[in-house]
């Protein structure tokens, strides 16, 4: 299962938010309303949502042209990978892509849920300041 978030406008070099992303506590700031709880650890983050089981993520990989997010647990198989193109020093352009192995009854229970998360990342993302 593969999911696109829309192209948006950040107002940070790639380099500055490459440096926000390698932080696992950052991520709070993304998340959607609704949190009940967020735990960042070394290597990634733990949250949860109203509504929702609890989704435990590492951060597996952050570049200034891309940073990735995959499942901790290893009964799922996804990763979240935020693909930044630079557009001057001050912004970057970045594109949320989700891409699962799910058998098809998941999918058809998180495939909406999750574009809606991927938007609402997408849109605290483009705000933060």
């Amino acid at each position: 299962m593969n999911l696109e978030g829309r192209k948006f406008i950040v107002n940070k070099s790639s380099k500055e938010l490459s440096e926000l992303l390698k932080k696992p506590e950052n991520y709070k700031e993304f998340m959607p309303d609704g949190l009940n709880k967020f735990e960042s650890r070394e290597d990634g983050f733990k949250f949860g949502l109203q509504g929702m089981p609890e989704i435990a993520l590492k951060i597996d990989e952050v570049t200034e042209d891309k940073a990735v997010l995959k499942s901790a647990s290893s009964s799922l198989d996804f990763a979240l990978t935020a693909v930044m193109k630079p557009l001057n020093e001050n912004q970057t352009e970045v594109q949320m892509l989700f891409e699962g192995k799910f058998n098809p009854f998941i999918k058809m229970m998180v495939e909406k849920p999750l574009q809606n998360f991927i938007n609402t990342l997408s849109d605290k993302m483009e705000a933060y300041k």
